[in-house]
């Protein structure tokens, strides 16, 4: 059902595909219904197959919890990897905070990364398969879990020695300039496209990049601007190339959040994880504020 295939649900179990297939047509037989038929790029679930998912995942839940709470987690002597999901943001600004506290608090611990896409069900989330994502979440489905992490804000980016860019940049000079688009994949792109439409700001954008990381290059060597989130600005400060300045007006903050299916609520493992990520992100958020 989540998997709608039976190649990638015969993985995820650990068994061979015949193997399902057979399991599948007793299930077929017992039910006197087909449950999943073939498509061109899949299976589609039946009728009768939507009717009683809910209550055989609300049952397999029940069971996890039971198991998970018979289980002892130590992070100390754990050894345990997880697959996660972060846009392009968080993965910039939030992971090397995590990685260092998981190397001092549960070094058998470790962490692979797959990209966010353009929506959940890219990410692996929605069915489990992968443990979380992290980013901007919008419009989750029911069986995922959605806890806020932090807010962050928007500043702008020029290179140190710019011409006509002084201590302040005014609204004419920033829809004078031209700029550097950031466009990751997921949603976070959304944030600032709406902030620059409600307050009626322009922007000339010269180039679009697909990471964050190849906006200093381009803004050192340029007299191009970009408007990036404050987390990211405070790295950048650090590069003598480089000038972080307000943006021209307010344009408001952005939520980072953290999600998971719901099967992994109780899992000691999952539960630690997560409470390790939102304290890294209130240290970071503290950081800032100070």
């Amino acid at each position: 059902m989540e998997e709608r295939s039976v190649t990638r649900a015969a993985r995820r179990l650990g068994i061979t595909q015949p193997a399902l297939s057979n399991s599948l047509n007793r299930l077929r037989a017992m039910l006197r219904d087909p449950l999943f038929i073939r498509e061109r790029y899949g299976i589609k679930p039946t009728q009768l197959a939507e009717e009683i998912a809910p209550t055989i995942e609300a049952a397999l839940a029940q069971l996890d919890e039971v198991v998970v709470h018979q289980q002892d987690f130590d992070p100390a002597h754990a050894e345990r990897q997880f697959l996660i999901a972060p846009n392009s943001y968080v993965e910039l600004v939030l992971m090397p905070t995590l990685v260092a506290r998981l190397g001092e608090q549960a070094p058998g611990i470790t962490l692979r990364m797959t990209p966010f896409g353009n929506d959940l069900a890219e990410t692996g989330v929605m069915s489990g398969a992968t443990a979380m994502v992290l980013g901007r979440i919008v419009d989750p489905p029911d069986n995922l879990v959605v806890q806020h992490l932090m807010d962050d804000g928007l500043a702008c980016v020029v290179r140190h020695d710019h011409p006509e860019v002084g201590d302040t940049l005014s609204r004419d000079l920033y829809e004078s300039l031209k700029h550097v688009n950031v466009l990751p994949p997921g949603r976070i792109r959304a944030g600032l496209f709406q902030a620059l439409e409600k307050q009626n700001l322009k922007r000339k954008v010269a180039v679009s990049v697909t990471h964050f990381l190849a906006v200093p290059e381009m803004i050192a060597v340029t007299d191009y601007c970009a408007t990036l989130p404050l987390q990211i600005c405070r790295g950048l400060q650090r590069d003598p190339r480089l000038k972080v300045l307000p943006a021209p007006v307010d344009l408001g903050t952005f939520p980072v959040e953290l999600a998971w299916h719901v099967r992994y609520r109780q899992d000691p493992a999952h539960r630690w994880l997560r409470s390790t990520i939102i304290e890294a992100a209130q240290s970071l958020s503290t950081l800032n504020q100070s």
